[in-house]
């Protein structure tokens, strides 16, 4: 009995001293940053926020006599990354959940490869990742559609087309607003194409948003751009901030269904000849909606596929999506769109720069699988950046040519390249559904992201 007192007494004693020695190299992360920049003669730059009130335990026994392992060791409990600005200056931002780096990427893509070998296995696998995909958005089953109508108005006739200012309520009370491409003239059944927009400056409303959906009209298709969540007119309804909200991702892929629904409902709209297009965040829905919507007959991500960029933003990653299966990436998304025809558009100053050699292989492999590896398709500019550029441009209109059977003989120069002189980029304010200062906005229409949460709540549960 003696010696098992002291055995506790003993046990209690190390736990004191653990717990004393926990406390006694605890410091404020401030307080450490300060001494890593002592020591490795480094400036690092931070936002207060960022650090007030954050302690590191332990936090002497972090240091090594390498920089980065020094950071990384210090930060790593602190949901906190550095990134390099310039020579010995860093900066710390918040962790970047969405990044891997290109290795993780690439070790990532090859055990993907190891979850099927087939096309039976890798259906089975895809039905795995719509379900759950499907579950995170919270759209498992939709909500009810609402039966308000369309609103259309500001119809100008172009060179070779029609512009529309269009509103579509999605759930009660908000609105995803856009603006419809028609051709002037066209016989039979036509193509649709969405255009969902990204996260580039001027949104939709961008000159080259103007020209590609233009195009897409001249060259005889039904083409339909459209806002972001909390961008454009949206924030008629909900503050900018609001756009970073992870429900962001929810809505924009819903706006994107009910679109589709609506467009599908025109009489010389061809429901076999579905395509989409948009850059960036606009690429992400491209991927999102093409792997959950199989209406969608023909994609075109732009400079966003990559095996460790999952979109910087909670719009494109905030719902978890990328966590079905025990863990997805935007490669095995994209792969989603097999057997249908999809184009890759990427670059060599961004993430889809090792697109050539690493993402895109492992598409043509899921092809494979169907004997279709002809249909997908990588254009890659090394010298470009993150646009939907001209360069960018041209190659969908080629890829939408050739796979829907579109006549745009008449719409190329004396060189035979598409000429995108005759589009007419309008102001910002013609392209406007609810008036310049929003006086056209329904009294019925939601104004702020709190009650937004409360209707979507209650759709859904109906």
């Amino acid at each position: 009995m003696k010696f098992l007192k002291t055995c506790c007494f003993l046990l209690l004693s190390y736990c004191s001293l653990a717990q004393n020695a926990d406390n006694a190299f605890k410091k404020p992360l401030k307080e450490v940053i300060a001494q890593i920049e002592t020591r490795f003669k480094v400036k690092i730059r931070y936002p207060e926020d960022l650090v007030k009130d954050k302690w590191v335990t332990y936090a002497d026994w972090r240091f090594r006599p390498d920089f980065e392992k020094t950071m990384t060791n210090v930060l790593s409990s602190q949901d906190i990354t550095f990134a390099k600005e310039a020579e010995k200056k860093y900066k710390l931002q918040p962790y970047q959940y969405h990044l891997k780096t290109p290795e993780e990427g690439e070790q990532q893509l090859t055990y993907l490869s190891t979850l099927y070998n087939d096309e039976a296995s890798w259906e089975k696998r895809k039905d795995e990742l719509q379900a759950c995909m499907w579950k995170a958005l919270k759209l498992s089953p939709l909500p009810a559609k609402p039966t308000s109508k369309v609103i259309t108005n500001n119809k100008r006739i172009m060179n070779g087309y029609t512009v529309e200012n269009v509103a579509i309520e999605t759930i009660s009370g908000v609105y995803v607003c856009g603006s419809l491409y028609m051709p002037l003239e066209s016989k039979g059944k036509i193509p649709v194409i969405l255009n969902p927009d990204g996260h580039f400056g001027d949104g939709r409303y961008r000159a080259d948003c103007q020209y590609r959906c233009a195009m897409q009209a001249r060259m005889g298709a039904i083409a339909f751009s459209y806002d972001l969540f909390a961008w454009g007119e949206s924030t008629l309804q909900f503050k900018s901030e609001n756009h970073r909200k992870s429900l962001a991702q929810t809505m924009q892929t819903l706006n994107s269904i009910r679109i589709l629904d609506w467009l599908l409902s025109f009489s010389n709209a061809d429901a076999s000849r579905v395509g989409i297009t948009g850059g960036s965040g606009g690429g992400s829905q491209t991927m999102l909606i093409t792997a959950l919507d199989d209406r969608i007959t023909l994609s075109v991500p732009v400079v966003m596929l990559s095996s460790y960029h999952s979109g910087g933003c909670p719009c494109e990653s905030g719902m978890g999506v990328h966590l079905c299966g025990n863990g997805t990436n935007n490669v095995e998304i994209a792969s989603m769109a097999a057997p249908r025809p999809q184009l890759i558009l990427s670059d060599g100053k961004d993430w889809t720069q090792h697109v050539p050699e690493t993402e895109f292989p492992f598409l043509q492999k899921v092809y494979g699988f169907y004997g279709k590896t002809d249909e997908v398709k990588n254009v890659h500019f090394p010298e470009e950046g993150h646009d939907y550029g001209k360069s960018k441009r041209l190659a969908l209109y080629d890829f939408l040519a050739k796979k829907f059977q579109l006549d745009v003989k008449k719409l190329k120069d004396k060189t035979g390249v598409m000429d995108e002189s005759k589009v007419t980029v309008e102001p910002f304010s013609a392209m406007y559904v609810f008036g310049e200062k929003g006086e056209n906005l329904p009294k019925s229409a939601v104004k702020d992201f709190e009650t937004l949460e409360k209707v979507f709540a209650e759709a859904i549960k109906n």
